[in-house]
């Protein structure tokens, strides 16, 4: 669940999986574009999917060095190399998603790429983690 305020104007449909905005205010983390690999940047999986749960577990650590989780996610841009697999890893995408990150779905947008910079990669993700203000960061 996410500690941040929805924004949906009034007669939208409810979007399913992410929002179209968020309120939010408190202490910003900013991660880099985070990519599948281990922390001897390794690759664990070659598929979208695989890299995709790998991308989540190295965003929380790196969110968690300032204090944040996942209910504290406010935006997400991924980054995709093959829009036609992530279309049908979209099963394993969401059990992933809602296994490390749950019930809160940030503003989020899904880019189509020729390439990324690690060329065994298929996936990279920026995130923007607010904590609320009071909470410790």
């Amino acid at each position: 669940m996410t500690v941040h305020r929805t924004l949906l104007p009034p007669g939208w449909p409810r979007p399913k999986g992410y929002a179209n905005g968020i309120a939010a205010s408190g202490t910003i983390v900013l991660t880099g574009g985070i990519v599948g690999w281990d922390a001897e940047e390794r690759f664990v999986a070659q598929d979208l999917a695989g890299q995709f749960e790998q991308v989540l577990r190295n965003t929380l650590a790196v969110l968690a060095e300032a204090g944040a989780g996942p209910e504290h996610i406010a935006r997400m841009t991924w980054y995709v190399t093959d829009v036609a697999e992530y279309r049908a890893s979209l099963p394993a995408i969401g059990a992933s998603y809602r296994a490390l990150i749950g019930r809160n779905f940030p503003a989020m947008a899904v880019v189509g790429v020729s390439a990324l910079v690690e060329p065994e990669a298929r996936i990279e993700i920026e995130t923007i983690a607010v904590i609320p203000e009071g909470e410790a960061a």
